[in-house]
């Protein structure tokens, strides 16, 4: 299949191997000339006639004196330059001779390594062509889609395993302007096309909600409160578990906050329970916990708790203080201001058709269906969400979707992917900190770790892989990446990477937009591609300041402006006259 000219593509001799690198001893400067960082070279493997395919590392031109001269005459006059030249190469596969038919295939595991002195040559022109055939010919199956095409073979399309990518988690990363949404989209669209496909897209943004083919959802702002349009997704208060409650509500600081934490979880199970009795669901009334989503009402439960804390009790000399007495004041006060606070209403105001036995599964359909009259692709629009509670929000929509699938009969269960833009805003490395961001941590850490067994898989989005935690990067064994050029990424990055593949990640400064290092399970060859542009953009264009600037002045409506912040929302709709100011 490798058909190679001498003179063309011959690079050098092996001179040494170890476990994850090759050391090449290239006689002339004509050859070592060939060979470029990040280029493809083939090693013979002598007694097979097959062929190890490795990655150029290293071009190393090195110069030594050496002592020519004899003995007891001057040896200044006899020194002589000595130059070796060293070509390192990282091994990445081998293509492969069946013993059956004589077919070659390419495959990533290795169980042969070159002898020494055996030849290698650069892998460029016809020989390259052939080998990316061959790639693309294996990489094309039921299970695969094109992502784009390799940068040192522009004519091959480069394909991804779909199957290995979101069994084994993906990590998409890229510094602001990489084209890191153009690559997500990518996915959404090709996705899309699948009849039975299922995604959720964490969109913090707004970026993707527009696209034909994603069904918008969103968390409602202050000003859609009560209404009962299809998009909106309203998650009342009962779906949070207790530490997601508490999270909101107590203050571990106070001196009363383990009192505050027994009693409050006291009343929701009483409260629970009698919901629970009300319907006559006797039989799970025995079994439900404090976890349970069922619905409860939190007025009764602040009722029961300003009881306790104006509580008077008779004593030998009249009445006095109960045991809790005082104790709650602040707890109380911070429960009835989130609630009353409007920017929380999608928890605390949600209809009351919410409030029902049935809600949560009317919830979970819209998040989860991929029947054929819904869309199967998913958008959560998070804008509206305060920032103080962003993780518990998005960390309850995931372990939720988690749960559901854990609880499906495993014959009727269809695998779902949450692709979690902007991660590093909800799922921060620095634990033990905030014990808000804390709760989604948890929660996408046991998604990543068991998720797989139950079709749930993860695609962490992100423009600082440095600050999300090393947990859930962990257990991605994919990792797309585009340009990075923050030193403290990198090194993230490369932390992920297997070690003979580091010091392919050199290159990520100097990337081009929408180009990516794509490593892991779902590709064949570590591979530098040119992502496929997709056909519908999201909406992350950035801003052309110098050519906006060009342009002539529009009054703006800085009264409009500040009336969306004050009711936390961008009204749409026509401005008043005195708007402009």
């Amino acid at each position: 299949m490798l058909q190679f000219n001498e003179h063309e593509h011959f690079l050098g001799s092996v001179r040494e191997i170890e476990n994850s690198q090759i050391i090449l001893h290239v006689k002339s400067d004509d050859n070592l000339r060939k060979a470029q960082v990040g280029q493809l070279a083939a090693v013979e493997l002598v007694f097979t006639g097959s062929w190890m395919i490795c990655m150029i590392e290293k071009v190393v031109k090195s110069a030594s004196m050496a002592n020519l001269s004899p003995p007891g005459e001057n040896e200044e006059s006899f020194l002589h330059e000595e130059v070796a030249n060293r070509v390192l190469l990282t091994p990445v596969g081998a293509i492969k001779i069946s013993d059956s038919n004589g077919s070659r295939s390419f495959s990533r595991s290795i169980d042969q390594v070159p002898v020494i002195d055996a030849k290698s040559y650069i892998l460029k022109d016809a020989p390259l062509t052939s080998f990316f055939h061959l790639l693309t010919r294996e990489g094309q199956s039921e299970s695969s889609f094109v992502f784009g095409r390799y940068s040192i073979s522009r004519d091959a399309e480069a394909y991804i395993d779909g199957n290995k990518l979101f069994q084994r988690h993906a990590a998409l990363l890229g510094s602001t302007g990489s084209g890191k949404s153009w690559a997500v989209a990518s996915i959404l669209e090709k996705t899309a096309k699948l009849p039975s496909a299922n995604m959720v897209v964490f969109d913090l943004h707004g970026e993707y909600k527009k696209l034909s083919y994603v069904k918008s959802l969103h968390i409602p702002g202050p000003e859609e409160l009560g209404s009962h349009v299809e998009n909106l997704l309203y998650l009342p208060y009962w779906l949070l578990n207790s530490e997601e409650l508490l999270s909101m509500f107590v203050d571990q600081s106070e001196h009363s906050a383990q009192n505050q934490v027994a009693i409050f979880q006291e009343k929701v199970l009483d409260a629970k329970k009698k919901f629970l009795k009300k319907l006559g669901k006797d039989e799970i009334v025995r079994t439900f916990t404090l976890n349970s989503p069922v619905p409860f009402s939190v007025e009764e439960v602040i009722a029961e708790i300003k009881y306790l804390n104006e509580e008077m009790v008779p004593g030998a000399r009249g009445l006095r203080k109960g045991d809790y007495h005082g104790q709650f004041s602040r707890f109380l006060t911070r429960i009835q201001a989130k609630i009353r606070d409007r920017r929380y209403g999608f928890l605390f105001d949600a209809p009351e058709p919410y409030h029902t036995y049935q809600a949560m599964a009317e919830i979970i359909h819209k998040m989860m269906d991929f029947s054929k009259e819904n869309t199967n692709i998913k958008d959560i629009d998070f804008s509206e969400v305060p920032s103080d509670i962003l993780s518990v929000i998005v960390g309850l929509v995931a372990r939720i979707i988690y749960q559901i699938q854990f609880w499906t009969d495993p014959e009727e269960r269809n695998p779902i992917a949450m692709v979690c833009d902007e991660a590093h805003l909800y799922l921060p490395g620095k634990q033990g900190q905030n014990p808000v961001s804390q709760r989604a941590i948890e929660a996408f850490e046991r998604i990543a770790k068991e998720g797989r067994k139950y079709g749930v898989a993860l695609v962490i989005v992100s423009q600082r892989p440095s600050d999300v935690s090393s947990t859930i990067l962990s257990q991605c064994n994919n990792v797309i990446t585009l340009r990075l050029t923050n030193g403290s990424d990198q090194a993230t990055v490369r932390k992920l990477m297997p070690e003979n593949f580091k010091n392919l990640l050199d290159v990520l400064p100097v990337m081009d937009i929408g180009e990516a290092m794509v490593i892991g399970d779902a590709v064949l060859l570590p591979s530098r591609i040119r992502i496929h542009e997709p056909v519908e953009k999201p909406l992350s264009a950035t801003i052309d300041f110098w050519s906006e600037w060009l342009k002539d002045s529009e009054p703006i409506h800085f009264a409009t402006a500040v009336e969306n912040m004050r009711r936390q929302g961008r009204k749409r709709g026509k401005r008043n006259a005195g708007d402009s100011i």
